[in-house]
Parts: C-alpha cells; sequence; structure tokens
C-alpha cells in the first residue's frame, strides 16, 4: 500500500496569485501531476490548504486533488476554515488502510498560528488507540516535536508532552506524519513505558507544495534554494519504507 503525503498548498482564489518564492496554483498542479506518477492508493493533505480562506481557494483545491486516481483526505490547518473545507470534501478523522488504519488529528487553535490538541481530544485519541490494535499511522498539521527552527518549536503543538504521553502507551502507532514546518524531517521518538519493547514512533515532516523554510533558522526564513516536494510511504504488513521527492516548478 502506497500513501503519499502532500502538505501546505497556501493557495489564494487568484490562481495566478504569488506567494514569495513562486505561484502556489502551479505549485500544486506539478506536484499533482508527480504524485499521480507514483501510482498511490492513498493521498493525505496535512493542512494549510489556502493562506486566503476563502471558498474560491478550496474549490480549486478540491478541484485539483479530483485528478487523483485514488481517495484522499485532507485536514485543516492554522490558515484553514473548516467549514469552508467541509463544503467541499469531507474532514475525517480515520480512514482504514488494511492492514494499517490512519487517524488524523485536528491540531489548529482559531486565531493562532501555534496548535493544540486538548484534553477532550487526548483522551478521545487514547480511547481510540485502547480500543484497536492495528498498526496504526498518524497524521496532524502541526509538529508535534521541536525541528530544530526556534521560531517554528515555538508555533508547533503546545501540548506535546501530553501528546507522547498517550502515545507511549500504545506500541502500535509506528508512524507521525505533520506539515506546517515546509521542510524535510525525521526522527525516531523513544516510547517512555517501561513495559513495552516496541521501537520508538518515526515522525516524519514534509516538504510544502508552496514555499520551503530554512531549516534551522532563528526566525522565519523563506529556503529559496528549496523545491516543493511530497513524500512517500510504502508499507509492506507492518513494515515501511519512505522517501522524498521534489519537483521543478
Amino acid at each position: 500500500m502506497r500513501l503519499v503525503q502532500i502538505t501546505d498548498a497556501h493557495l489564494y482564489a487568484d490562481k495566478q496569485a504569488r506567494s514569495r518564492a513562486g505561484v502556489p496554483w502551479h505549485h500544486l498542479q506539478r506536484v499533482l501531476q508527480a504524485v499521480i506518477a507514483e501510482q498511490p492508493d492513498f493521498v493525505v493533505l496535512t493542512g494549510d490548504v489556502s493562506q486566503d480562506e476563502t471558498a474560491t481557494s478550496y474549490a480549486l483545491a478540491s478541484e485539483a486533488m479530483s485528478q487523483l486516481p485514488c481517495p484522499w483526505a485532507w485536514m485543516a490547518g492554522n490558515h484553514d476554515q473548516p467549514v469552508l473545507m467541509q463544503g467541499e470534501h469531507p474532514l475525517v478523522d480515520e480512514v482504514s488502510l488494511p492492514p494499517w488504519r490512519l487517524l488524523l488529528l485536528h491540531t489548529p487553535v482559531e486565531g493562532k498560528p501555534y496548535g493544540e490538541l486538548g484534553r477532550d481530544a487526548l483522551a478521545g485519541l487514547s480511547a481510540k488507540l485502547e480500543g484497536d490494535r492495528r498498526p496504526t499511522l498518524i497524521a496532524m498539521h502541526h509538529p508535534p516535536v521541536g525541528v530544530g527552527a526556534s521560531w517554528m518549536d515555538a508555533i508547533g503543538l503546545q501540548d506535546r508532552d501530553a501528546f507522547w504521553e498517550v502515545i507511549s502507551a500504545f506500541p502500535q502507532v509506528k508512524v507521525i506524519l505533520f506539515g506546517h514546518a515546509h521542510q524535510i524531517y525525521s526522527q525516531q521518538v523513544s516510547r517512555h513505558d517501561a513495559v513495552s519493547s516496541e521501537q520508538g514512533v518515526m515522525v516524519y515532516g514534509c516538504p510544502a507544495i508552496s514555499d520551503q523554510f530554512m531549516p534551522g533558522a532563528t526566525h522565519f526564513m523563506i529556503d529559496e534554494a528549496s523545491r516543493p516536494g511530497y513524500r512517500i510511504v510504502d508499507f509492506q504488513d507492518q513494515q515501511w519504507e519512505t522517501r522524498v521527492e521534489r519537483v521543478t516548478v
């Protein structure tokens, strides 16, 4: 089973509108062309679909995603309007990808750049994991780890410690994908419960569809040398391999 992650399109209602380093609509088209060639079984778009938060931007995104030869899901990022997204394509919180399952977590906090799950969502996540031991992939917009860029780490998942306290009790959680950071990232996070002998959870970041951010920066900075891209995750039983591909725009 092949899953492809794309993220952070930051579209405008105007297809010709520019970001700092390009035209997001053109970037999205190039990324989707490359993704289609990868013959995915499922595609997940991990938030910040829109930049101007207009109904038209979500209609454009849905129109573009309809080119895919497979099912797809999206989630809201801190720049998004979930009600407008729902009007174009369902917002779901779980997808079955046998033998795996994908959980999509909602992390945005209205009006804030940072993310948070909150007590109720964390309790719900724990209940979901308690009731189903299938190997699990989690997708979320905000990074649940520090990515090494201090300004970005300040606007990541604010209740990450509580998140990891939940995750540490469930060895079926194998992989976490996030957006928001606009850069490649990979880290193995160790489990903290003494009864588990399982290896840690692999956490992956993905290049953005729109502008790329400079890794390791102390303040907001565009990486103009990097190109848009996507992450491929190939699953075989309970194992997986992953790689990132870039596109020319």
